[in-house]
């Protein structure tokens, strides 16, 4: 594979706006697309948007002209449609690429090798003792625990309402709604014994948790995949080449890897980016 690096970086080039929306990874990949085309050439600028509907309505808007989102979102939020489990990931993701490309005039280009769908997480000790390894375990041997989640979570759907109608059981002894910062904490320290998450939550691995399988594939497949105004993409196809080669290099272990560095080790999103595309020779050193 041919990586196309910049041979001057900075700006005077064509103006690219990237947008994200307001979480960490969504910062990482924000700025990963910003220095990587800044330093091919693009006079980018990057700017979170806020949440999935704001960065949606400024990209149709025109308002900006990329930004990182997950296939099960637009498939579920921004399309409409229902996800039925016998769909694969390929098969969101063709059917997000073509209906963007027909009602937005969107490019959907490929997607990362990761999956940052809900997830259900325990501490490996308390799993064993209880034998529980997948969700439909845990539905039915959940009597005694305690459940710490966001109250979003307890409405939503694709929360709780959706898993008891699709698992049964979820009968917790307790279900605490908690803040999300507190989440991994309150499990880590032993308030809470099931939580949820993301799957490329760095906190998964730095704190040796388990996760438990979605068994019968509640959950959609949320690769994250750029978002490009299809009328940037016709002027300057160079553009999709680099992301392309960007979404190539990051699989679940790399995402968690690099969320961690900004959540758990305290530094900045454009410092971990830039380190990474240095790295891996996506850009000069």
């Amino acid at each position: 594979m041919t990586i196309i690096t910049a041979c001057t970086g900075g700006g005077g080039g064509p103006e690219i706006r990237v947008g994200s929306k307001d979480f960490t990874e969504q910062y990482v990949l924000g700025n990963l697309y910003e220095i990587l085309l800044d330093e091919s050439g693009f006079d980018a600028d990057y700017k979170p948007a806020g949440g999935s509907s704001e960065n949606h309505q400024a990209i149709v808007n025109g308002d900006i002209d990329i930004y990182p989102e997950y296939t099960g979102t637009a498939l579920l939020t921004h399309l409409g449609m229902e996800f039925d489990s016998s769909m694969s990931a390929d098969t969101v993701y063709s059917t997000v690429k073509d209906a963007y490309a027909n009602d937005f005039e969107l490019a959907v280009l490929e997607p990362t090798d990761f999956n940052n769908t809900y997830v259900l997480v325990m501490t490996k000790p308390k799993a064993e003792e209880l034998d529980i390894k997948n969700v439909s375990d845990l539905s039915t041997k959940g009597g005694d625990l305690t459940f710490g989640t966001t109250q979003e979570f307890t409405e939503r759907d694709d929360g709780l309402p959706g898993l008891r109608e699709t698992y049964g059981g979820f009968n917790f002894e307790e279900i605490v709604a908690l803040d999300p910062g507190l989440l991994y904490s309150g499990i880590e320290e032993g308030e809470i014994d099931v939580t949820t998450g993301f799957g490329t939550d760095g906190q998964i691995a730095a704190y040796d948790l388990l996760v438990l399988e979605d068994d019968k594939k509640f959950w959609p497949p949320y690769p994250a995949a750029p978002i490009v105004r299809q009328a940037v993409v016709d002027e300057h196809p160079e553009v999709a080449e680099l992301l392309n080669q960007l979404s190539a290099t990051i699989d679940a272990d790399t995402m968690q890897e690099l969320n961690w560095e900004v959540s758990g080790n305290g530094r900045e999103a454009d410092e971990v980016a830039r380190e990474f595309l240095e790295e891996n020779g996506l850009i000069g050193s």
